[in-house]
């Protein structure tokens, strides 16, 4: 997904997870850990997620605003 916008469906059926596991299981922490963000187009890998897996951040996507615009 290239750190772009997913919605739950989509991370859940990658995951092998039923969406409402993802969302009162898994998502919280994430959010925490700061590993994603909920965003009105669906959820994004933050900076944290990247460097956790080791791989560069992509750059920004033209005419959105990041999460602290």
């Amino acid at each position: 997904f290239n750190g772009g916008p997913v919605g739950l469906s989509t991370v859940a059926i990658s995951v092998g997870e039923q969406p409402e596991t993802v969302e009162d299981m898994y998502e919280p922490f994430l959010i925490q850990q700061g590993m994603i963000a909920r965003t009105p187009r669906g959820r994004v890998a933050m900076p944290a997620a990247w460097a956790h897996l080791g791989l560069p951040v992509p750059p920004e996507r033209g005419g959105s605003p990041s999460l602290f615009d």
